[in-house]
């Protein structure tokens, strides 16, 4: 056979497979198309004729409900590297008070047991349950022992539960979602939200991206048309939540057990087999909120304010590693497509059967998107050599026109330019313009994800079936989010600030552009610039962390309480004690602690804190004269208000009230010499912060002095700083006369006394 007989037979052998795989897409394209048409013409008649009649949800109605009892189940293995952080976030961001969270954990994973015991101890909300068998078993099973725990922690507490919510360790949940279950619940059976990924650090993280194009579309669009059809809602495993009747059918038609054992994404699973079971009132609830928000022109560094929708949902970061990507959607597949296959069959009327082809023809369409890539290498390859070799041996094309397989070609390329303009617009619509635009490569390279995924998991399947050992549960490794992605449900404090008209929107603007170049907290460029008030800026700070705020007054505060924390670890970290609440240590602070500041704390004085929120000067204010007192402590002074301070006291010509208010007042006006220098622009954050962590362990030289014998700042600076600090603070004499709680000869007396 010659080379023209075998070039021949090739490409026969490749029209032929372009006839076979352009029909397939037409089948895929048809199917996707359908289903467009179907939401566009739901969305058009909801729009005219049910939002009129039924106007959507206000933020009120659904905040104002009596709570019920919510238990929230988070299966967990191998977690302990997120699990503390993220439980910790949920607690402090849920606007809802009436839950406790029950975690399931195994026996031979110690590390995220003595996580959650950290928590329990931390929060009497937070119950840990372990698992009877070694893990990793499955996610199911874990889920069934947390649901019989449950069961027992309502005898032993006589409790009852209403509303099960199913979730995982490193997922954020919004505020509301609570809310909106309770507002829902028991009058539906099961309520599914939407799961938004988070956004990747850096646009290239095309796999941690294409998730984003994925799930746009599949829950803001699919779930939607799910959900209308009424053939059964499929559960995402997150953010979900089911009502008490719900488990107790499900456990009554599965020999106790609520979540079946046989799949991988049993989650996903009884969502449908509840309609086997009766249970049909599901629903999925795409609920938006308006919020003002903040972006950056996409042409030039202008900051436009304009009103976007938040969606009460949850955020999820997933993996941005291919294989890691691979193992996390194989196991996806493995349980919907194929266990899914195995489970429940082809049972149902046809539109059951239609919904259930849906979820399953990943199993082929994978393969001949794959297919598609190598027929379009073919043709490209083709094409460049006979554009650059014209004298080659010619070949008819492949596609001619005019031909069946032309118009199918043209219909399948029109199939494709509606799913990009589908990605691209659902993607839009919950993230922006930017993130739309790489729709398109993430597209293509979410099908080569696919293509390996699918081979995985038909592997892990027949293996499977010739070993009959269960697939175990193949953990997806997950990282602790950025404080900005934890942050992503909580109001960001500019726009708190906006809200309560604390400032302007060109000062806010103004700081934020100031707050690019130098690095600086938000809070103090703010507060620096004289846009806002510190006390102002600490309340609405503490409303947005969910910390609490307190005053202090040094000079009420026992030497006892101050001499547990040792004046080093105060300057380090910018915390003063204020109290004992039994071994707990409260201690105030002018910004957040991180966590690893808090655990270094702990580690330092071997007791567990309580963190609130103060003025920057009230902290300054107390380091400097707390452990001035402390220096100075005796019998006598241990209570002394100042010398001045209780001279006039003991005179009878201010009271302790007076007393108390004026001293308030001083401590505003002080400032640390730390702070004016980087408000003067002679030191950065970074460079402050990085010399106070090395003065902290040398104290007995003032700071000034370190500072320029150390060359961060010169002297020339430093003393321009003194001046502007003494010239800021006040004497408490002046603020008492000021004020009009004694006169000026009254002063001068007890000066002189």
């Amino acid at each position: 056979m010659d080379f023209v007989d075998v070039l021949s037979y090739t490409m026969f052998a490749v029209k032929a497979l372009l006839y076979f795989t352009a029909a397939l897409f037409f089948i895929g394209g048809l199917d996707e198309f359908i289903v467009d048409v179907h939401y566009a013409i739901r969305s058009i008649y909801r729009r005219v004729f049910v939002l009129k009649k039924y106007p959507p949800l206000k933020e009120e109605q659904h905040l104002s409900q009596i709570e019920q009892p919510i238990a929230l189940m988070i299966p967990a293995w191998n977690e302990s590297a997120v699990i503390q952080r993220m439980l910790e976030n949920t607690i402090q961001t849920l606007n809802y008070s009436n839950y406790y969270v029950f975690v399931g954990t195994y026996p031979n994973d110690m590390a995220t047991q003595r996580e959650v015991e950290t928590l329990r101890e931390k929060y009497s909300n937070v119950i840990r349950i372990v698992c009877q068998n070694d893990g990793p078993t499955n996610k199911a099973d874990c889920l069934n022992w947390i649901y019989r725990g449950i069961l027992l922690f309502e005898k032993e507490h006589n409790i009852t539960f209403p509303i099960f919510v199913m979730d995982d360790a490193e997922d954020i949940m919004h505020p509301y979602c609570f809310k909106l279950f309770n507002y829902l619940m028991p009058r539906k059976d099961m309520v599914q939200l939407p799961v938004i990924p988070l956004e990747p650090l850096k646009f290239y993280k095309i796999t941690q991206g294409h998730y984003i194009d994925e799930f746009s579309e599949n829950h803001y669009k699919n779930m939607v048309i799910r959900e209308s059809l009424k053939r059964g809602l499929p559960s995402a495993g997150v953010g979900c939540a089911f009502s008490r009747r719900t488990l107790e059918i499900s456990a009554q038609n599965q020999n106790d057990l609520a979540f079946g054992l046989g799949s991988l994404t049993e989650d996903y699973e009884i969502g449908l087999r509840l309609k086997k079971f009766g249970v049909d009132n599901q629903i999925f609830v795409k609920h938006p909120i308006k919020k003002m928000t903040r972006k950056k022109s996409l042409f030039g560094d202008k900051i436009k304010e304009f009103e976007k929708n938040e969606y009460i949902a949850i955020r999820e970061r997933f993996p941005d590693k291919f294989w890691a990507a691979v193992r996390q959607k194989s196991r996806w597949i493995a349980g919907i497509s194929l266990q899914g296959w195995e489970s429940l069959g082809w049972k149902g009327d046809m539109l059951t059967k239609y919904m259930l082809f849906k979820d399953r023809k990943a199993l082929i369409t994978s393969q001949i998107n794959m297919f598609g890539y190598f027929l379009f290498f073919l043709v490209v390859s083709y094409f460049l050599y006979t554009m650059f070799y014209p004298d080659a041996y010619y070949i008819p094309p492949l596609v001619v026109k005019g031909t069946f397989l032309w118009y199918l070609v043209l219909v399948d390329s029109f199939f494709m330019l509606v799913r990009f303009f589908q990605r691209m617009f659902f993607v839009y619509i919950l993230y922006d313009f930017k993130r739309a635009l790489l729709t398109i490569p993430g597209f293509f390279w979410g099908n080569i994800i696919n293509f390996f995924a699918t081979n995985r998991a038909i592997h892990m399947f027949v293996k499977y079936l010739i070993t009959g050992k269960i697939i175990a549960w193949d953990h997806t490794a997950h990282t602790v989010p950025t404080e900005a992605e934890l942050l992503s449900y909580r109001k960001k404090l500019g726009e708190m600030l906006l809200e309560k008209k604390y400032v302007k929107f060109d000062q806010l603007e103004d700081a934020l552009v100031e707050q690019k170049k130098s690095g600086r907290n938000l809070g103090e460029i703010l507060v620096a610039k004289g846009y806002v008030k510190e006390n102002d800026l600490v309340e609405i700070l503490g409303a947005q962390l969910r910390i609490d705020t307190t005053e202090i007054d040094v000079y009420n505060i026992s030497i006892d309480v101050i001499r547990l924390l040792p004046k080093t670890i105060a300057i380090k970290y910018s915390v003063f004690p204020t109290g004992l609440k039994g071994n707990t240590l409260m201690v105030a602070t002018n910004k957040p602690l991180n966590r690893e500041d808090i655990e270094s704390i702990k580690k330092e004085i071997d007791r567990p804190i309580e963190m609130y929120l103060a003025t920057r000067g009230d902290v300054a204010f107390a380091i400097q004269r707390g452990y001035q007192r402390l220096e100075q402590s005796s019998a006598d002074n241990e209570k002394q208000k100042s010398i001045l301070g209780q001279t006039l006291i003991d005179k009878g010509l201010i009271s302790i009230q007076q007393l108390t208010e004026a001293i308030r007042v001083q401590r505003q006006t002080y400032m640390r010499l730390g702070d004016i220098l980087m408000d003067s622009g002679f030191i950065s954050a970074d460079t402050l912060n990085a010399a106070m962590a090395v003065y902290s362990n040398n104290t007995n030289t003032r700071l000034g002095d370190f500072l320029v014998q150390n060359e961060y700042v010169t002297h020339e600076q430093l003393q321009q700083a003194l001046h502007i600090q003494s010239k800021r603070y006040r004497r408490l004499g002046d603020i008492l006369v000021e004020m009009g709680f004694v006169t000026e000869k009254n002063l001068q007396e007890a000066l002189n006394a």
